[in-house]
């Protein structure tokens, strides 16, 4: 394997990287210091094509070669003619508020997000406050994969400091808490730590912290809040701290994950619900986009129904989010994997985990509940975690492919799953089956990372959700190309 920190390798550029929505390759076998230059002289193509102006802002995590990443991938928007404002170790969405407070509207974000180390990525967008869809992404990859990167004089590069400050103060404006909360604030060593325990403490709140201290090793675990490692620590330190709850941030703080006073995690998708129930009285009539794999009592909640409000499913994924919201004009957006999106004059229209922190303790401070009050007051259902079984990048969709198939001849021929009839296949984003009590089942291809997704919900029991678990695993063993999974539902 070549050295990536090498200059006189030649660039290594997987094509596999330029995934739906993000590029991401594991580093430096996929992709090399050489090629992250490439990359960035192919965005600066990009821009020139469609006539952006050439102005752009960047910044990076903090992993341990992510600057050097970062540094690769600003030479080649120099050499492509970029004026380029950098602006460090950020979070995501520091990087997007860079973008309005600096009124530059290409990003580029030098990220893996909540991957483990070994991965490197951007997240990429001209058009606050978009990013980079399939399209584009397919238009970037044929740029640079076939040559056509070239480059131009007028590149330059400022950095630009003082933004945190900026950020966190805007984020935290308006009263502070009534309530004295008390928040394990948890970031798994990763890049939230320099920003989410200081928001928590400048509205008031009592910080718990638990892995604050920055740490590119994640000595303790991947800081991903979806992971039931993270999440078992963070109840962990509830039930020993007595904390009103906990709230946790992925690698680059575009998702939190919430466990409750009880120590139980709260599923993204019905924090949402919860918010979703509040946002709706205040605003009447307002639309919710949730996507494929969040749970059905979106679509049945009564509270939501009461004050008019209208619900959507839609496709996975921060740029189908991003654009989505922008196009329905929805009030937010709500991912099971924590990614949470805001329209104004909730938040600025994208995915902003420290954002939605200061909405859910709000939230508690103006009802003067406990968040397991909250939970308690929702609808029953019994949800799986999200599973990952492997299956290759360059087989994947075509696995979904064939399954779709499979589930709509046996919808046609009446045949049940799970002793349930299918009454709907939805397939804005994989295959979500609608059974005819209300559960569902969710299989799709991960955007990211070569595997599968797959997600069910039961409105009736464990047992039952364990039935249409099992039967839509049958249907998956059939296909020789899907392997183990991260995890499985428990007996």
């Amino acid at each position: 394997m070549s050295d990536a920190h090498d200059p006189l390798q030649p660039p290594v550029i997987a094509a596999s990287g330029f995934r739906e929505y993000d590029l991401r390759w594991r580093y430096p076998a996929e992709v090399n210091l050489p090629g992250m230059a490439e990359v960035g002289l192919g965005i600066a193509t990009q821009m020139r094509v469609r006539g952006i102006e050439p102005r752009i802002v960047v910044g990076c995590d903090f992993r341990s070669y992510s600057l050097a990443v970062k540094q690769a991938l600003i030479l080649g928007l120099v050499r492509g003619g970029i004026a380029v404002s950098d602006i460090g170790t950020v979070v995501s969405p520091l990087a997007y508020f860079a973008r309005d407070h600096l009124a530059i509207g290409p990003v580029a974000m030098v990220t893996a997000s909540h991957n483990p180390n070994g991965w490197t990525g951007v997240k990429l967008g001209f058009t606050p406050p978009l990013t980079h869809g399939q399209l584009e992404m397919a238009e970037l990859r044929d740029i640079i994969l076939s040559g056509n990167a070239a480059p131009a004089p007028g590149g330059s590069w400022l950095p630009v400091s003082g933004l945190r400050e900026i950020w966190l103060d805007g984020l935290a404006q308006g009263p502070r808490l009534r309530r004295p909360l008390r928040v394990v604030c948890a970031t798994g060593n990763g890049t939230a730590g320099a920003f989410a325990p200081a928001l928590l403490e400048r509205l008031g709140a009592t910080v718990i912290p638990l892995h604050t201290d920055l740490d590119a090793g994640f000595p303790h675990y991947n800081p991903n809040p979806e992971s039931l490692q993270m999440l078992d620590d963070m109840a962990r330190a509830v039930r020993e701290s007595g904390a009103d709850l906990a709230l946790g941030f992925d690698g680059d703080g575009d998702r939190c994950g919430v466990v409750d006073d009880r120590g139980n995690e709260v599923p993204a998708d019905k924090m949402g619900l919860i918010l979703a129930r509040g946002w709706a009285a205040d605003h009447p009539g307002a639309h919710f986009i949730a996507d494929v794999k969040s749970t059905g009592l979106f679509a049945t909640d009564p509270v939501l129904r009461a004050a008019g409000a209208t619900v959507e499913y839609g496709p996975t994924g921060h740029s189908y989010m991003k654009q989505r919201l922008r196009d329905t004009g929805a009030l937010a957006g709500f991912e099971k994997s924590a990614h949470y999106y805001l329209n104004p004059p909730l938040g600025r229209g994208y995915d902003c985990a420290l954002t939605i922190a200061v909405h859910i303790l709000r939230r508690l401070d103006c009802t003067g509940l406990r968040l397991s009050d909250l939970v308690a007051e929702l609808p029953q259902s019994f949800t799986s975690p999200t599973m990952a079984p492997a299956c290759p990048d360059d087989r994947k969709y075509e696995v979904v492919r064939r399954l779709t198939e499979r589930l709509r001849d046996m919808q046609s021929a009446g045949e049940r799953l799970a002793g349930r009839r299918i009454t709907e296949i939805v397939t804005v984003n994989g295959a979500r089956v609608m059974l005819d009590h209300g559960g569902w089942s969710l299989v799709r291809a991960s955007s990211n990372t070569p595997n599968l997704v797959v997600v069910c919900e039961s409105p009736q029991s464990p047992a039952d959700l364990r039935d249409i678990f099992a039967a839509t695993d049958a249907l998956l063993r059939a296909e020789p190309d899907v392997g183990a999974y991260d995890q499985v539902i428990p007996a």
